[in-house]
């Protein structure tokens, strides 16, 4: 019976020790895990960076725009105060997204506001096509170019931040890292998406 019992007591420190390997391995893994959740969040924000700076572009070709227009469309000034309403909406939307990429509220008012200026620069620019000489003047066609590119990058940065969302939206609800994410205070990001359909379209700028 003595050879049993010692043979037991000296396996004791192997198991004690095969524990602490498991252990250590785990929080490792979990350290892994962590840290890849913190790489992606990071990516979808500097992601949305992108979106900010081009959003900015946009609002600031705004003005230039109205100030080109006005002296043609004097009798439009309702819509004219709609665009700069609708504006400054969007530019304070932008401004809480670029203080918090991926909050819920955030980008979902960003996406209301964007789409709203969507529309009432669609029916300033459809009023544009009644003025022959708007559609000439040469301030208008660089305008529009620079529109339509500055809406490009847009749609691009927009792809970009949705792309990086979903990565990093997988991997906190995918398990095991989903414990991870729970724990860890990864909260779920908001894609940056237009209401509907044609909403998503990029206004047509058309003064040719």
């Amino acid at each position: 019976m003595a050879v049993p019992l010692f043979a037991a007591i000296g396996s004791v420190p192997s198991i004690l020790i095969g524990i602490m390997v498991a252990g250590v391995l785990a929080i490792l893994f979990a350290i892994g895990m962590f840290n890849n959740l913190v790489s992606l969040r990071n990516r979808y924000r500097n992601a949305y960076s992108q979106i900010d700076v081009q959003l900015k572009r946009r609002y600031d070709l705004i003005p230039n725009l109205l100030e080109s227009v006005k002296g043609y469309m004097s009798h439009e000034r309702q819509t004219l105060q709609a665009v700069i309403e609708a504006r400054n909406v969007a530019v304070q939307a932008n401004q809480r997204a670029a203080a918090n990429p991926g909050d819920p509220t955030a980008m979902q008012g960003l996406a209301g506001a964007e789409s709203q200026l969507n529309g009432v620069l669609g029916r300033l620019f459809a009023l544009a096509e009644a003025y022959p000489d708007l559609k000439a003047n040469q301030n208008m066609l660089a305008l529009q170019e620079e529109l339509a590119s500055t809406e490009n990058k847009v749609a691009f940065a927009r792809q970009a931040y949705n792309d990086a969302v979903m990565v990093y939206n997988t991997a906190r609800e995918t398990f095991p890292s989903s414990l991870v994410a729970n724990g860890g205070g990864f909260a779920p990001a908001q894609l940056f998406e237009l209401a509907s359909p044609q909403e998503r379209e990029v206004p047509k700028v058309s003064f040719s």
